[in-house]
């Protein structure tokens, strides 16, 4: 199980948590393969909490968002948001939206950290991050 995503795009992400003073969170997008999760563009949705410990999605945002994607032939296959101050593990508010969320949940800090989980029957899973150049990317 991986969590693949161009290089470009996690420099991106955690320039997004250094230049935020409040977690920024989004939608990662692309598609499945086998076990796999492709990531093939970000989308950044406000922080409706504008907190630098938490994070909710503005709705209005989400949907519009989510619109864009469909009408690209994409779906959602997972969930970014930074941790300002703390490692890049879930918090116990993280959990509850991985139940209601159940793709992958990518956690980055602006110290460049990044991990990625899902929460699955047997409990919260690490999953593989791997990093590939846009020309790899369509290897998968």
């Amino acid at each position: 199980m991986r969590l693949i995503i161009r290089s470009e795009i996690i420099r991106m992400l955690i320039e997004l948590a250094r230049d935020s003073k409040v977690e920024a969170c989004g939608f990662l997008f692309g598609r499945r393969d086998g076990d796999d999760w492709v990531v093939e563009e970000i989308r950044e949705v406000p922080n409706r909490l504008n907190s630098p410990e938490a994070f909710e999605m503005e709705p209005f945002e989400m949907v519009r968002a989510i619109d864009e994607a469909e009408e690209k032939g994409l779906e959602i296959i997972g969930i970014f948001h930074s941790h300002l101050e703390c490692p890049p593990v879930p918090s116990e508010r993280d959990l509850e939206g991985m139940r209601l969320w159940p793709v992958p949940w990518l956690i980055v800090t602006p110290e460049g950290r990044v991990r990625a989980w899902t929460l699955e029957e047997r409990g919260l899973m690490e999953v593989k991050v791997e990093t590939v150049s846009s020309e790899n990317v369509n290897n998968y």
